[in-house]
């Protein structure tokens, strides 16, 4: 018992001066339970196989799905909306949207999803996004009192009261205290946010190393301008040919940029579009659309002869083609060569859109352009070629980062099947006629995220993954059987509730709430019910009044954990994007804990009569 409180106390200490990573802290404090013969093998390494912890790794798959494919643009942009620019607003949106979703989700899963929406809000407001997310995970907690369903504490003291005879709960039971605590909670955050977090936007401070975006590029290459679209029907005269064959660069002086393609199955809601880089063999197909630049009348021209369709002007994709800028070294070979004659298209499949040269832009005849040293061009292709050529560093290099920037890209044609698979793992997880258990659904959604094509590769769907937060939470684990296996949480637990029962009813129930509030912040919220639900259960019992306010105040104990970010997994999920430090969790969270605990120790007996 002592060397796992030494351990405890250690770790605990570690947080706070916060010199040493969490998750490298959680590492040691594992070892050294593990050296000291508290923990087998088979015990210490049991977080890293918990549901739990497979469960927080999935909905950081299907999170990041959820970003990539603009969904929580879409949603973010709605909230934005009716917040209408106010902050306390937007502050009050978000607190209530998430308290509604955990009333029904559990409190990981409705943080995954509301999570990248945040995220995206913060970037459009160009606020820090830790000003909202730590409410986030705490209002995913308070959402969690609103019924019976939101948070397994309640589900645990439900089956304490049924097996001792008394009267269950109903599914709205829990209602009126969730109501209170997401009052209360709303009040103590907003001004603590304010006060503690997103002092300062981090991102703001690297934009000027961070290369030009997309967007930067296309308006200063006024490609916008220099393109039109034009759809290959089923009389035209070019579909069948080859690019090479139409040679359209000699006969009329334009390119073309881009083939958009119709994927074979596209259906009515979810429409697949490929993308590619004419090759001089690439065949043309009858619905294609071609994506041209050059003179407008000789496009016209050319339209007009092969009968195609004139389209709408619009913005320029980047799902799987990007654009990027490369400048010209002193030492190149490409130096005084002509353009048509560089072997870029040949090498790498790549275009050539433009041609800075000091203050010059070289938008037109650029096959003919000679290069000189110092001349940046803008390319096209893949993403993939694009990565190539950042790898040859002896004629050139490339500017921004390519990898980053395809990262960044929207995947928005994949947005309704993101929202089908999201809307598919709530369903498995709020109706119990659905035999999923959670874990599995969040499995089978991060799978499909990844094997419909709403992450660029398999590569981006791992890196999604905090594996900070992940191995935080999973080497804390076990620290709770630590402490049930030396009996040091249930020796705690009984020492305050005898000491505290003399004392009164009201005293008591602080005491319980207090107790189970202290455990759960090193033991799992639904292990601290097991363990405190039957102590206040016998306590009332001895006292002789009603149960039911006690084991309210084990439930809010368990459930409203918000002094430290390996208590409940939310506060973890949370913690590496809002760049939180353990201190950060102790000026929010501690003090909302604190006033959560006070109000419900005077409510619960006016709720639940004793």
């Amino acid at each position: 018992m002592i060397v796992t409180l030494i351990v405890l106390i250690l770790t605990v200490t570690m947080f706070i001066i916060g010199r040493i990573r969490a998750d490298v802290v959680a590492l040691c404090a594992l070892a050294a339970l593990l050296i000291f013969d508290v923990l087998t093998p088979a015990q210490a390494l049991s977080g890293f196989s918990s549901p739990v912890v497979i469960m927080m790794v999935g909905l950081f798959v299907v999170g990041g799905g959820i970003f990539q494919t603009g969904l929580a643009k879409v949603a973010s942009q709605k909230i934005m909306k009716l917040a209408a620019g106010n902050d306390l607003r937007m502050f009050l949106l978000v607190m209530i949207t998430t308290s509604a979703i955990g009333a029904f989700v559990s409190n990981t899963g409705t943080v995954a999803l509301m999570m990248p929406i945040v995220v995206s809000m913060a970037a459009q407001n160009g606020s820090h996004p830790g000003r909202l997310l730590m409410p986030l995970a705490f209002a995913s907690s308070l959402g969690g009192m609103l019924t019976l369903i939101g948070t397994p504490p309640n589900l645990v003291i439900q089956d304490a009261l049924t097996a001792a005879g008394h009267e269950p709960l109903s599914f709205f039971s829990f209602f009126p205290v969730g109501i209170i605590v997401i009052i209360i909670g709303i009040l103590v955050l907003l001004p603590l946010s304010r006060l503690f977090l997103g002092k300062a936007n981090p991102k703001a401070k690297r934009t000027a190393n961070s290369g030009k975006t997309l967007d930067q590029l296309v308006e200063e290459y006024n490609l916008q301008h220099q393109l039109r679209r034009y759809k290959i029907n089923n009389h035209s005269a070019v579909a069948g040919q080859t690019v090479a064959e139409l040679d359209l660069r000699n006969r009329y002086g334009i390119s073309i940029m881009e083939i958009r393609r119709k994927a074979a199955r596209s259906g009515r809601f979810i429409r697949n579009v490929k993308q590619s880089v004419p090759k001089p063999d690439s065949i043309l197909q009858a619905e294609d659309i071609l994506y041209l630049t050059g003179d407008k009348e000789q496009m016209e021209n050319f339209a007009n002869k092969m009968q195609l369709e004139r389209l709408d002007d619009t913005g320029i994709d980047f799902y799987d083609i990007g654009i990027a800028e490369i400048v010209l070294m002193p030492t190149a070979q490409l130096n005084g060569t002509q353009l048509k004659s560089s072997g870029l298209r040949e090498r790498f499949n790549i275009n050539v859109l433009g041609i800075r040269r000091s203050k010059d832009y070289i938008l037109k005849d650029l096959s003919e352009e000679r290069l000189h040293a110092g001349d940046v061009l803008l390319v096209q292709g893949s993403w993939t070629n694009i990565a190539q050529l950042a790898g040859e560093n002896d004629d050139w290099v490339v500017l921004g980062q390519p990898k980053e920037q395809a990262q960044k890209v929207m995947l928005d044609n994949k947005a309704p099947i993101a929202g089908v698979i999201m809307l598919l793992m709530v369903a498995m997880m709020v109706f119990d006629f659905i035999p999923v258990a959670p874990v599995t659904a969040v499995i089978i959604a991060g799978l499909l995220m990844v094997l419909t094509g709403c992450f660029r590769n398999v590569e981006a769907a791992y890196k999604t993954i905090n594996w900070e937060s992940i191995v935080l939470i999973a080497a804390m684990m076990p620290m709770s059987i630590a402490l049930e296996k030396t009996g040091t949480s249930a020796q705690i637990s009984h020492a305050l509730v005898d000491f505290l029962g003399v004392m009164g009813p009201t005293a008591l129930l602080a005491g319980i709430y207090f107790t189970t509030s202290l455990l759960t912040m090193f033991i799992s919220n639904t292990a601290t019910a097991v363990l405190m639900a039957p102590i206040a259960l016998s306590a009332s019992t001895e006292l002789g009044v009603s149960p039911y306010a006690f084991l309210f105040a084990v439930t809010l104990g368990a459930s409203m954990c918000f002094a430290s970010p390996f208590s409940t997994p939310p506060n973890a999920l949370v913690m590496r994007a809002g760049q939180y430090t353990f201190m950060d969790y102790v000026k929010v969270g501690l003090p909302l804990q604190l006033i959560i605990g006070i109000v419900m120790v005077f409510a619960l007996p006016l709720l639940f009569p004793f």
